[in-house]
């Protein structure tokens, strides 16, 4: 394993995010590694200075409500709001840099946007988040075929870094939309299509909701919206590689 992958598992395990089996190899090599040592600490104590500036806040009403439907089960949750503003920093500074490609907010309403994120959730939770697994796209865009009006655009992102992963169908605003499913690491990214009636071109915008990130876009007559728990600079980095292939 490169160094840079084990810094990014040192992140990972910092963060929360390893499984139990997982965490314990990623200790154990922090425990016997100088520089992951370092890396650890200093992530660690950014970490714990975050959390004491800005202190855990309950979850709205409204979310923690979607999520005991969803499960079924009553829950406590809880959100660092230090994690809405390292996504807000990590947004800006994307956003500083390519201010050519965001333009605007595609005009996607909150009510859409929960519909989005509950299918999301609900993917997660299922035993795969996909109703079609497969890598290609010449096997992905014939799947939709009878089964929606029009196949989405299909991209294939492994040389970037976002493996496809396979593709469903969600329903949003009582539509049956097409999703694509792409990983990153441990995270799973999906990709709903939206129809669009103006045909706005190259414009899109990021933002965090109900602890999750998401960017939007409109391309012709289709509105994207990308909704992962990756952290808001890939994500920006995925909907750009999507938007760069021909």
């Amino acid at each position: 394993m490169s160094t840079e992958s084990q810094l990014l598992l040192v992140h990972a395990y910092v963060d929360g995010e390893l499984d139990p089996a997982s965490a314990l190899a990623v200790r154990a090599q922090i425990d016997q590694n100088p520089r992951l040592a370092a890396e650890f600490a200093a992530a660690s104590a950014l970490q714990k200075t975050l959390r004491e500036a800005f202190p855990r806040e309950p979850l709205p009403a409204a979310f923690r409500y979607r999520v005991d439907t969803t499960v079924g089960r009553r829950k406590a949750w809880s959100r660092p709001s230090w994690a809405a503003l390292a996504a807000s920093v990590l947004v800006a500074v994307s956003l500083s840099s390519t201010s050519t490609w965001f333009a605007s907010r595609v005009p996607v309403g909150d009510h859409v946007l929960g519909e989005i994120v509950d299918s999301h959730m609900r993917s997660l939770i299922a035993s795969k988040p996909t109703e079609v697994a497969a890598s290609e796209r010449h096997v992905i865009k014939p799947w939709f075929n009878g089964r929606i009006p029009q196949a989405p655009r299909v991209v294939d992102l492994k040389a970037e870094g976002f493996p496809l992963l396979g593709a469903r169908i969600d329903v949003i605003g009582k539509t049956p939309v097409p999703t694509l499913v792409y990983t990153r690491r441990l995270h799973t990214i999906s990709l709903i299509a939206l129809p669009a009636a103006d045909g706005t071109q190259a414009v899109a915008s990021a933002r965090m909701d109900s602890g999750y990130n998401i960017v939007r876009w409109a391309d012709g007559n289709t509105r994207y919206v990308a909704i992962s728990d990756l952290n808001a600079e890939e994500l920006v980095a995925f909907a750009k590689a999507f938007r760069s292939v021909d």
